[in-house]
């Protein structure tokens, strides 16, 4: 019996890594997004007659079931989802074809499925589809990539970038773009070869431009953004969402008015609050102290998501989470830039901050897959 138990290799058991940072941060961001939209939108619905905890219910519901899908995710070994990226790339092409027979159309796009109490937005799924069907990709070429390879990697994610521009959604399309971008350079791509395809994809966008593949609204709002003083009425219907934004953020001085008391607020100058344009009831509750808070919040977040992929040990790992880091930032960056006029109006909602079901789950999923990935850096 000793010399059979002497014959034993007992592996010690790998320490969990999860990044507990990463996942409290989420979750405060989720839990401070269901606050700040009650506030944007408890007044209003009173006003009209309405149950005034209808927005709150329904995002805390979708951020309950939101983390909920963020622990299961982190359960599963990210690199066994190799077998599904296939399908699941299949079906988000789909699903952005099919918005075009039985979608919904609001403010001049046709994006949205709806099912019941839930407004699903594929094109928001497809980012994250795409940059694990990329890191994926790029994980079963250990050699690196050959031009063949990145070829193919162009087209693939050329297809359903057409689909969200014709919708037309140009914030996540350029999303898309510098996604794949970031996780080509860490896949290795040479930089000239990324030059020219800059280049390439800058004459693409002339030519969309050119072909009118962009609807005339969305080339109007970047045009306005260029125009923001101007008294034009040509442009005062593109401007009136920043020019209001800008003074209910500046209207919040220092401490801010208060939940429930931003004047700016409760008489809704600003339109679409609770998806959009929800900073600018953050800038004028809670003022400039609060609104540095949470910029400094969402800066961590970020901040672990490039951590995380600093530290994994294989190439999908780091694809994964250069992809999503990518895909958070400049959400924020954007966000936050157009409330403030130094970025172009598009319909980029601010993660787990804005109101909608589909950008909360979205962005929750993408913490889960960074979390498995932090679980097993020590494997």
């Amino acid at each position: 019996m000793t010399d059979t138990l002497s014959t034993v290799s007992f592996r010690p058991r790998t320490k969990d890594r999860l990044d507990l940072g990463l996942a409290f941060g989420l979750i405060l961001l989720g839990v401070t997004g269901v606050v700040m939209i009650y506030s944007a939108t408890r007044q209003a619905l009173i006003n009209e007659g309405f149950n005034p905890h209808y927005y709150l219910e329904r995002q805390a519901l979708f951020v309950g079931l939101g983390i909920i899908v963020m622990y299961v995710v982190s359960l599963i070994d990210y690199r066994r989802l190799e077998i599904v990226t296939t399908p699941l790339y299949v079906l988000s092409l789909l699903s952005l074809l099919g918005v075009y027979f039985v979608g919904q159309t609001a403010l001049g796009a046709q994006r949205w499925y709806s099912i019941g109490i839930l407004q699903i937005q594929p094109s928001e799924f497809t980012v994250l589809i795409l940059i694990l069907a990329i890191a994926t990709f790029c994980h079963r070429r250990p050699d690196g990539l050959t031009m063949y390879d990145v070829a193919r990697l162009l087209v693939m994610s050329a297809v359903p970038l057409l689909l969200i521009i014709l919708q037309p959604d140009l914030g996540t399309s350029i999303i898309i773009v510098l996604s794949v971008s970031a996780m080509l350079v860490v896949a290795g791509v040479p930089p000239r070869l990324m030059t020219l395809l800059a280049v390439l994809g800058s004459a693409g966008v002339v030519i969309a431009f050119y072909l009118d593949l962009v609807q005339r609204y969305a080339i109007d709002r970047f045009s306005a953004f260029l125009h923001q003083d101007a008294t034009s009425p040509q442009w005062a219907k593109y401007i009136y969402n920043v020019v209001n934004a800008k003074n209910a953020i500046g209207s919040g001085g220092l401490r801010g008015a208060g939940l429930f008391n931003g004047l700016q607020t409760n008489l809704g100058y600003v339109p679409e609050q609770h998806t959009d344009f929800i900073f600018t009831a953050i800038g004028e509750q809670v003022g400039f102290i609060g609104s540095v808070l949470i910029l400094l919040l969402l800066a961590y977040v970020a901040f672990r998501m490039f951590r995380i992929g600093q530290l994994a040990k294989d190439t999908m790992g780091r694809l994964i989470c250069i992809g999503v880091f990518v895909f958070f930032a400049f959400s924020c960056f954007e966000n936050i830039g157009m409330t403030m006029g130094i970025m172009p109006v598009t319909g980029i909602p601010l993660p787990l901050l804005s109101y909608g079901g589909s950008a909360v789950l979205v962005f929750f999923t993408a913490g889960g897959l960074l979390l498995s990935v932090s679980r097993r850096i020590g494997n």
